[in-house]
């Protein structure tokens, strides 16, 4: 009997579904464990974070650091999300999210009413986009930050740590694991004999389709759920590095099948950017994908199951 538990932490509601009761403590310990690691290291709004160090650094100057583990796989995920994108998700979007008002924790952001525009200018990099500015090497584990460049890794790091967490689960216990950490849906370990239920829910919470997984990974980018007013101006938080500004989108959120949860994250971001675009990128990437629109069309992808479930996500 499959057990499921629920809380929040990092910003986000954080799910964990077990196919074995008896593992469920332990796995979560794990879990909680593992989030106040992630947080720790690759939190954009805690003054104390690893990653609030390297921008604290790298605000007037550049700046070389080597970073500790945990940083260095979400700066990992981060490299392999931008070249999946062809850079179109970057962490360098920092400094642009800060001006947009997205500069501290979102309920923060939220209970500021009509609050001014930031008086933080963004520097244009050197190649004209923001996906410039940073380069991370994994095996010396040594980030170099360009002056002015102000890393978010939110596009990445949560999706990493639910491909990291689920493995980590498996390998240590026995039965099946499905984390949800906002969105960034990762299974492991024994299959239940019907599959995973995964839903895709809207920005209020109810259900708009329900597929069956079979070990892939999914992703949900919203632009309905991380948003907020910057005076009378809506804002959301996907940036699109061409503009420096929220993304301009026909979408109101896109929701990706992948073999690991980075992926799938780094498809589904790619698609709010791509707008109009992006359902060729994604059947030229053969990538399944749930498509909905701001004026409520539906769209999905080759393999994407339709709303009977006769199709399953390749």
């Amino acid at each position: 009997m499959m057990q499921r538990s629920s809380f929040r932490a990092i910003g986000t509601m954080i799910e964990l579904v077990v196919t074995d009761p008896a593992v469920e403590r332990e796995a979560l310990q794990l879990l909680r464990a593992r989030l106040v690691e992630l947080d720790a290291a690759a939190s954009r709004f805690r003054p104390d974070s690893e990653l609030s160090a390297v921008n604290s650094a790298a605000r007037h100057r550049a700046y070389r650091t080597q970073v500790g583990t945990t940083l260095a796989a979400a700066l990992e995920a981060a490299r392999r999300t931008s070249a999946l994108t062809d850079g179109l998700v970057t962490p360098t979007v920092g400094r642009a999210l800060i001006t947009a008002g997205y500069d501290a924790d979102l309920d923060v952001v939220r209970a500021r009413a009509s609050r001014a525009t930031s008086s933080l200018v963004a520097v244009p990099p050197r190649d004209g986009s923001l996906s410039a500015g940073w380069t991370f090497d994994p095996v010396r584990r040594e980030l170099t930050v360009d002056a002015g460049v102000q890393l978010d890794l939110g596009a990445s790091a949560k999706a990493w740590a639910a491909d990291s967490i689920a493995a980590e689960l498996a390998a240590r216990m026995d039965g099946g694991f499905l984390v949800n950490l906002g969105g960034d849906v990762a299974t492991s370990g024994a299959l239940p004999s019907t599959g995973w239920s995964i839903g895709v829910a809207d920005h209020h919470g109810a259900v708009l389709q329900r597929v069956c997984g079979a070990g892939q990974a999914f992703a949900t980018s919203s632009t309905r759920l991380r948003t907020w007013q910057q005076g009378d101006v809506p804002r959301h938080h996907i940036i699109d590095p061409r503009t420096g500004s929220p993304a301009d989108t026909i979408w109101s959120q896109v929701t990706c099948a992948a073999a690991n949860a980075v992926e799938a994250n780094a498809a589904s971001t790619a698609s709010i950017i791509l707008s109009e675009d992006a359902p060729g990128w994604l059947e030229a990437a053969g990538v399944a994908a749930r498509l909905d629109a701001l004026d409520g069309r539906v769209l999905r992808t080759a393999g994407w199951a339709d709303p009977t479930g006769e199709r399953q996500p390749a």
